[in-house]
């Protein structure tokens, strides 16, 4: 699976000049990030900009599934089944579609915001 993140300010601004936008054709905006990452590559950059080494374990989708089957059992299950069905689907902005560069907005690189949210944190 592939994620897209986009900075929440890239997004709140995205969302105020869409609706200052003289535009009155519906327009659909795809706002992702400037890189998609696979989840394995999106913990680990985490991971070392926090000064961390997780130890990653595969685990297949079938455990997946048997997981969220068992926990729907509970009365608050912390996994689904619809959860393990998204968990397979890339989760990234369509080339083909507007986004924050067409809105004149650049966004922000994931790095760069965990280095400010780690720093508030030191």
């Amino acid at each position: 699976m592939k994620l897209q993140p986009a900075y929440v300010e890239d997004v709140a601004e995205a969302t105020v000049r869409i609706i200052q936008r003289a535009e009155t054709q519906p327009t659909i905006f795809e706002c992702g990030g400037p890189r998609a990452y696979s989840y394995e590559e999106l913990v680990g950059i985490i991971a070392r900009q926090a000064g961390l080494a997780p130890i990653l374990v595969p685990i297949p989708l079938a455990v997946w599934h048997a997981l969220a089957w068992a926990s729907e059992i509970l009365p608050d299950p912390i996994l689904t089944r619809n959860q393990v069905e998204l968990m397979q689907i890339d989760t990234v902005s369509s080339p083909e579609m507007p986004g924050l560069v067409e809105l004149g907005i650049s966004p922000q690189p994931v790095e760069a915001i965990l280095q400010k949210m780690l720093s508030k944190c030191g």
